[in-house]
């Protein structure tokens, strides 16, 4: 599977220390095993200049105080709490100054972010999508994207979850119904 690299970015979704640090609130071992993967394709697609964006799944400690159905705190528990340790990515990305890192406050990363506005003034048309959760953010931010137009490309093999089952149905999902899916070996980057 070809990528255009001026027109595509890695989009890594909530790669925290909330979800991926064996002390996080909602730690899930896989999603601690996507590290290794992540890092791996972003470094490859760094090489190639394809864009690099990080997004941050962040709450206020009052987000859901005045809600009449959306809890994330109810359904969840408190995680990633604004200016947390929980809610920092984990040490083991190599984030650099030129990636864009988007703050979220829901599952879909283009719900009121600057995401959209940051890809187009970027040309970019190719998302190549991995993080974590596979069937929650990973998913809505997909989704997302294909309905504003973008090709969202689900690696998957680069995704964390809870348990296999959820990351099967995500990438199922994501296949048949809005989008596309790869594995990193997969992924070929055209050169300029």
């Amino acid at each position: 599977m070809a990528f255009d690299p001026t027109a595509t970015a890695v989009v890594v979704v909530d790669m925290q220390n909330g979800f991926c640090h064996p002390d996080g609130s909602l730690y899930a071992e896989p999603s601690e095993a996507a590290i290794e993967p992540v890092t791996a394709l972003v470094d490859r697609a760094r090489e190639a200049g394809a864009s690099v964006v990080y997004t941050r799944d962040v709450h206020p400690p009052e987000q859901f105080d005045e809600t009449h159905y959306y809890d994330e705190f109810d359904r969840w528990g408190e995680h990633v709490v604004e200016g947390s340790w929980d809610a920092e990515l984990v040490d083991d990305l190599d984030v650099r100054d030129g990636d864009h890192v988007v703050e979220k406050h829901t599952y879909d990363a283009f719900y009121r972010t600057d995401l959209e506005g940051y890809l187009d003034a970027h040309g970019v048309d190719d998302l190549l999508i991995c993080g974590t959760l596979a069937n929650v953010c990973v998913l809505h931010t997909a989704g997302s994207a294909g309905l504003r137009d973008y090709r969202p490309v689900v690696v998957e093999d680069a995704l964390g979850y809870i348990t296999e089952e959820h990351r099967e149905y995500a990438v199922d999902h994501a296949d048949w119904l809005f989008g596309e899916t790869t594995t990193r070996d997969a992924v070929a980057f055209a050169s300029g």
